[in-house]
């Protein structure tokens, strides 16, 4: 989610939807992330994005995960509690006839569990900076196995916090922009499957 009260929108920045504007609801603590570290995420992960299975856990205006189907994610399902950034997200999804787009509302922590194995490849981890749940959301997306080997958490927290990732993940791509801490997170392959065709590539 960045701070709330400088603009009612937030600009798609690429894809088939790039400059379209998306309402910013007034909620306390509502973050849009940034231009820069949009792009710069996004950066990172062109090569994976066409045909993604993603989710946006604390969706706020749901930038992150608008610019992901805008730029061919398959599927984004949005998460988010609070009552008037669910209205934002629901009107957004009409105005740009998302149909690769669903929301769910509810808390992020408590949905995680209800999930499915192996059931996306790339998930949005943005919760209030005064929330510190980063960590803790990544140990839990980590026991439910939902995101699939070789897929990607990202995480956005403040830069006084550093993020270190559980066994089998590995810390991808990390910047600082600002008051803000950027980290990447990539679940690895077991050993036996790094050599096999097409399996674990960075193409």
């Amino acid at each position: 989610m960045s701070k709330s009260g400088k603009s009612n929108s937030v600009r798609i920045i690429g894809g088939r939807w790039r400059g379209r504007r998306l309402p910013v609801a007034e909620v306390p603590g509502l973050r849009p992330t940034g231009d820069r570290c949009r792009e710069t995420l996004f950066n990172w992960l062109q090569p994976w994005l066409a045909g993604a299975d993603c989710a946006d856990l604390f969706a706020g205006t749901g930038a992150l995960g608008f610019e992901a189907a805008s730029r061919g994610a398959t599927s984004v399902l949005m998460i988010e509690k609070h009552p008037r950034a669910l209205a934002a997200l629901r009107l957004s999804i009409e105005q740009l006839q998302a149909t690769q787009v669903k929301l769910q509302a509810g808390g992020a922590m408590s949905l995680i569990k209800d999930i499915k194995p192996d059931r996306f490849d790339l998930v949005f981890v943005d919760p209030p900076f005064d929330s510190n749940l980063g960590a803790l959301v990544l140990e839990r997306l980590d026991e439910n196995g939902c995101v699939r080997r070789g897929g990607f958490i990202y995480i956005e927290s403040p830069v006084s916090i550093i993020i270190t990732p559980p066994e089998g993940w590995s810390l991808w791509r990390e910047q600082q922009l600002g008051e803000v801490r950027m980290q990447l997170f990539r679940r690895q392959f077991p050993n036996n499957e790094r050599n096999l065709p097409g399996v674990g590539s960075d193409q």
